[in-house]
Parts: structure tokens; C-alpha cells; sequence
């Protein structure tokens, strides 16, 4: 598990610790309010285990799952760790219900555990979700799938953004319901206007700021843009 401080100072608002997880090594993402020591797991795609570790080496307490989008590895286990802590689930978009509702079959495709469910909250582009005295904007970023979001914590520039980007890479559009364009739109209209600073924990990978992927990113570059 790694941990990481969004702030330089002793001790930062916003947490976020990545723990790899199911056999296609997703970063679910655990983020937490450090005043309230109040939490939630972002994709929590399987290995439970693992995630009930986490929650034990921090000491957080879980109030709430978040889906950035409805791809097994990223929820495949949210609908089961939803009800074995009590807590409600935000997201992704009602644009993912499609893919929500194929969790049980690509759970035996992919050898992961799948399980359909229904989000408490489906989220749209504005809306806030909150963690502890925390709050996180939500953007609606599709092209991965129809109904990807993103979470950015504005103060601290971080976000956690699923699979729309990763460092040197972009999301893959070629699973049904996919759309190539719509996905570069998400990233240079929603996601380059936040800020070149902001430090982003992709789904799979090592992090990396929007500025150095607009630097060097091969697909989404200025220069390759441009």
C-alpha cells in the first residue's frame, strides 16, 4: 500500500493511499479526511482482503464507496464490501448502468469477483461528494465508457481519475460503448483546466501531473494535439 500526502504540511487535510488490486493490478484508491479520520475506497474492484487491511493500518473509518466507472476490475466487489460495512455507494454516472449490470458475467470472463449492484447516488458533472469535512468535485468525463467520473480535491490539486488518463497513455475506447473523441474532449476541456499542478492517481500505473502529460503524453500532448 502506498500513502501519499497531498500537502507538504505535518499533517495534511486529504490523504490518498493506492492499493493494487485484482489480477489487472487496478489502483483502488483509499482517501481520507485526516481531522475526522473519516474515509471512502474508490474503486473497490476486488481483494478485499487487502482493502480491509488498509483499513486497519490506518485506522480509517469507512463511510462510503466511490466508482469512478462500471469496468469489473474497478467495481467488480463494490456491491459485496458495500454491505458487509453498512455504507452507501456514489457512482459513476447513470451512463455506466450498462456495464454495472454485465458484472456477474465479466466477473467469470476475467476470473474476478462481480456483482451487480445499484448505486445509492448516481453523480453528474457539478456535483460534490464528501469524505469527512472533505469535499470533492465530481467530472463527468466520458469516452472510456459512456459514464466515467473523476474526483478532484481542488485545495490540495489532486485527482483520481480512473482509467480516462495514465502517465504516457490514454484510456482504451475500444470496448463497447467507447468513443475515442468523446475521451480526448474529457481530458483537454475538463481535465487540462484544472491545472498543470495537479498531481492525478490514474487506474492502473504510477501517478503523474497534468502538465507532464501534456509535455509527453503521446495521445493527448499540445504538440500531439496540435
Amino acid at each position: 500500500m502506498t500513502v501519499a500526502a497531498t500537502q507538504t504540511a505535518a499533517q495534511p487535510p486529504f490523504k490518498v493511499a493506492i492499493i493494487p488490486v485484482t489480477p489487472l493490478q487496478q489502483n483502488c484508491t483509499l482517501v481520507w479526511c485526516t481531522r475526522t479520520m473519516r474515509g471512502a475506497f474508490i474503486d473497490a474492484g476486488g481483494d478485499l482482503d487487502k482493502l480491509r487491511k488498509a483499513i486497519e493500518m490506518t485506522g480509517v473509518t469507512i463511510e462510503k464507496l466511490l466508482v469512478t466507472h462500471g469496468h469489473i476490475d474497478h467495481c467488480g466487489s463494490v456491491g459485496i464490501f458495500a454491505r458487509e460495512l453498512g455504507v452507501p455507494i456514489e457512482g459513476p454516472h447513470e451512463d455506466d448502468r450498462f456495464w454495472i449490470s454485465r458484472l456477474d458475467e465479466d466477473g467469470q470472463r476475467y476470473g474476478i469477483d462481480g456483482e451487480v449492484f445499484e448505486p445509492t447516488r448516481w453523480l453528474n458533472d457539478g456535483d460534490k461528494v464528501t469524505v469527512g469535512e472533505v469535499e470533492l468535485d465530481v467530472i463527468h468525463c466520458p469516452g472510456h465508457t459512456p459514464g466515467h467520473v473523476v474526483f478532484h480535491h481542488a485545495p490540495t490539486q489532486v485527482a483520481i481519475v480512473g482509467d480516462v488518463l495514465f502517465q504516457g497513455s490514454i484510456g482504451r475506447t475500444d470496448f463497447p460503448m467507447g468513443n475515442h473523441q468523446d475521451l480526448i474532449d474529457s481530458i483537454t476541456q475538463k481535465l487540462w483546466p484544472l491545472g498543470n499542478e495537479v498531481t492525478f492517481v490514474p487506474g492502473h500505473g504510477p501517478n503523474s501531473t497534468f502538465g507532464r502529460e501534456r509535455q509527453t503524453n503521446a495521445y493527448v500532448s499540445d504538440y500531439a494535439l496540435s
